[in-house]
């Protein structure tokens, strides 16, 4: 068995070369680089996809979520409540605007704000909640939703690692991730479901006003062509990029049931070993698998199934090693450890396996094999005491 990477990006491309070459030469033989037809294509074909009004295209979602923040108007001191576990960038561009991350726990299940903790971490300055939908499922946005309404919040979604599942609510009214909020944000980086060449990212809004706020300080605030209004940014998708999108963007829905499929082997084959809990599937979203995260039983179980999997070549990682108050960038804000115990728990015990849809069924076998290998020789050996 060859070794099985984390992920592997150039079988991605392999797939659709002849389609993904022919858009890349499309757009060498237009001379159009930035903006254009390629980019307002897609756009409007993800809004179509989403059933949104307005995507709006920037370089990244790091880029994304801070203009959604000063599309909204939050202003240095705002709060605005971030989940404790997830990457760092809903965090770093509120910082970066003056304003402060107010963190909460998450859910020991499924890892998403745990939305019963809200109204004890809203004060007078609470401005906007970023639910950020993780590891492949929405947050439970009903709740968030009238919790924000209640109290006249802004709703900023973080949809990176969600696109294409959608929340249920109890209507039985389906919608989209990133879709259900003020503004909804998500990230093209290359390992996405719905991943570019390069960066990339979008914000959603089915309002019009926000979405020419987004429009405008996306093009260093311009209304118009060296019209500045206000202080804005320079943050485009590249027409290369959105071209590849649009080549990508069809093959969603198949690439996110082939993770499906992994996960459901993964599940299966997992579920005898006493010492793994399996992700957990809320009811309130589907799942498309950016993700596929297990808790070992402790650190030390975590690190030796890492290890053992690494000397048989398969590539796994920690998603993610610290939550976000306890990192030195952040130690302004005043956290210690103990702060926030779920999302600390999590960092000690997570291990994500390969996920993508370019494995084949004899790897995934293999990887389940593997690690099933690793509990039966350590459950027979008295000699070790680390589950």
């Amino acid at each position: 068995m060859l070794p099985i990477p984390f992920n592997d990006l150039k079988a991605s491309y392999l797939n659709l070369q002849a389609e993904i070459d022919a858009a890349i030469r499309r757009c060498l033989d237009s001379g159009v680089f930035i903006n254009g037809a390629e980019v307002e294509g897609f756009c409007r074909s993800l809004a179509s996809y989403l059933d949104v009004k307005h995507v709006l295209p920037c370089a990244n979602g790091t880029d994304a979520l801070q203009i959604a923040y000063m599309a909204v108007g939050l202003k240095a001191g705002d709060e605005i409540i971030i989940p404790a576990f997830g990457y760092v960038s809903a965090a770093e561009a509120a910082v970066l605007l003056g304003l402060k991350p107010v963190f909460i726990d998450v859910n020991p299940k499924t890892f998403l704000l745990d939305e019963g903790l809200l109204e004890n971490t809203i004060t007078s300055k609470t401005k906007a909640i970023v639910p950020i939908h993780l590891f492949g499922q929405s947050c439970n946005m009903e709740a968030i939703l009238a919790i924000a309404d209640k109290h006249g919040l802004y709703v900023i979604e973080d949809s990176a690692q969600s696109l294409g599942s959608y929340s249920t609510f109890s209507s039985r009214k389906k919608q989209a991730s990133g879709t259900m909020g003020n503004i909804g944000c998500t990230s093209f980086f290359p390992t996405k479901n719905l991943g570019c060449f390069g960066d990339g990212g979008a914000l959603f809004t089915n309002d019009d006003w926000l979405a020419e706020r987004i429009r405008s300080i996306a093009s260093h605030g311009q209304s118009g062509k060296y019209n500045h209004e206000e202080v804005g940014i320079n943050s485009r998708l590249d027409a290369i990029q959105a071209a590849i999108l649009s080549v990508k963007l069809p093959q969603l829905e198949k690439y996110n049931t082939r993770r499906l499929e992994i996960a459901d082997f993964y599940d299966q084959q997992l579920s005898s070993i006493e010492q793994i809990e399996r992700p957990f599937r809320t009811a309130v979203s589907s799942h498309v698998f950016h993700q596929y995260v297990i808790l070992l039983s402790s650190g030390k179980a975590r690190n030796g199934l890492k290890d053992h999997l690494s000397r048989s070549q398969i590539a796994t990682q920690i998603y993610y090693p610290k939550p976000l108050h306890l990192p030195k960038a952040y130690s302004f804000l005043g956290h210690a450890a103990g702060d926030f115990p779920v999302a600390e728990e999590i960092c000690q015990r997570c291990l994500a396996l390969p996920i993508y849809p370019e494995l084949s069924n004899e790897q995934i076998a293999y990887i389940a094999d593997t690690m099933k290998d690793f509990f039966n020789e350590r459950v027979t050996d008295p000699s070790f005491s680390g589950c």
